[in-house]
């Protein structure tokens, strides 16, 4: 070990480090607790909406783009608003389908090194930037009222997996989850049934907590017909 070797670790293993560490992470609580309240002020009173989830390296000319900016214009012709996480690709579509169909158009950024902007179909007062994805998370759950989840990457899985298991263990209140592309998903189903299933590390009737579909009409049905049924209520 050489000197400059030694005094870092002197310093990472003094106790002013240690303190000083502790103090830095106290003070981050009020900048969770600002991305809380920010967020539930300009939310309060938004109304019933529906997130849609999705790549963000969705390219307009492809039919999934297509077909999210028809969604989306769709439900907000039933009534609900639109919650994308505000950047490009899906989350574009579909904020665009909202503004094409006049409802609201919400965007949940997040701060990231190399991306992303936010798109330009957001009502500019329904745009709100984060800097911590938990909070994002939760606010995209307390003000949606369904999950429509397009074909995307680990952010659309981290998404759809975290809201599975909030209703799975009834901590949240059981909402429409739609998986849209069955071509995209089947691979992912396959594998929850064949695998998760047979080993039981699920139960047959947690395969009921998400439907999948292949067009907008049945997205946009399974969230009409679902609350035909049921009132929106609080989600937590």
């Amino acid at each position: 070990m050489n000197d400059s070797q030694d005094k870092i670790i002197r310093k990472c293993f003094s106790p002013k480090f240690w303190n000083d560490l502790r103090t830095a992470e106290s003070w981050a609580v009020f900048k969770i607790m600002a991305e809380f309240v920010n967020s539930y002020e300009k939310l309060g009173q938004i109304g019933p909406c529906v997130a849609i989830f999705g790549s963000a390296r969705t390219k307009s000319e492809d039919p999934y783009y297509r077909q999210t900016v028809e969604l989306a214009e769709r439900l907000t012709a039933i009534g609900f608003g639109i919650i994308t996480g505000g950047g490009p690709g899906i989350m574009e579509a579909a904020n665009k389908g909202a503004a094409i169909g006049g409802g609201s158009s919400v965007g949940l950024n997040i701060n990231l090194p190399f991306e992303q902007d936010s798109n330009p179909y957001i009502d500019r007062d329904k745009l709100i930037n984060f800097n911590y994805f938990f909070v994002r998370k939760t606010i995209f759950m307390q003000f949606s009222q369904g999950y429509i989840v397009m074909p995307g990457g680990f952010g659309t899985l981290d998404e759809l997996t975290e809201a599975l298991t909030l209703i799975q263990t009834n901590k949240l209140v059981k909402f429409p989850i739609v998986l849209y592309g069955r071509d995209y998903w089947q691979g992912l189903l396959d594998w929850v049934k064949g695998t998760m299933l047979t080993r039981n590390m699920i139960s047959p009737e947690d395969l009921d907590l998400f439907h999948v579909v292949d067009s907008v009409d049945e997205a946009a049905n399974v969230i009409e017909e679902f609350y035909d049924k049921y009132a929106i209520k609080p989600n937590f």
